[in-house]
């Protein structure tokens, strides 16, 4: 199967594609809304509510555009490389942990992504009033897999 009609037919059959689909596959984190789905010997993820949905991708649309400089990206729009959309996701979500729980280390997985953010709306309100210098902090230090000297 070539790769755009795997796309067209992921997308098809998978309405409701999870915003964090590639931390959660990378297993950096897991949710309580996510629910994996395999299509051509291939994994994806579908997120099972449009409020969790929304939830997320008001998050990273959000700190995508607070995390600029971090990304050294200009433009929101434009389709972030698998590296800087891992940093994104997974720093993003470190970084909301540790400003919750300042006294606690970083975890290396986040448990539940749907918790985490409502805890935060409780906390801080909305994702417009979240402490981004926290996040950005913790996007700008996620290190990916780091290639090995062949």
């Amino acid at each position: 199967m070539d790769q755009d009609t795997f796309r067209r037919t992921y997308r098809e059959m998978n309405e409701r594609i999870c915003a964090y689909e590639k931390s959660l596959l990378s297993r950096h984190c897991d949710c309580s809304h996510a629910k994996k789905c395999c299509i051509a010997e291939r994994e994806g993820v579908h997120c099972i509510s449009d409020e969790a949905q929304e939830q997320c991708l008001e998050l990273l649309e959000t700190l995508r555009h607070q995390a600029r400089f971090a990304l050294k990206s200009n433009n929101d729009n434009e389709i972030l490389s698998h590296g800087k959309a891992m940093r994104l996701q997974v720093g993003g979500l470190r970084g909301l942990f540790s400003a919750l729980h300042p006294d606690k280390p970083t975890p290396n997985r986040i448990e539940d992504i749907y918790a985490l953010i409502n805890q935060a709306k409780g906390a801080y309100g909305g994702p417009e009033s979240f402490p981004y210098q926290t996040l950005i902090q913790q996007v700008s230090a996620y290190k990916g897999r780091q290639q090995g000297k062949r």
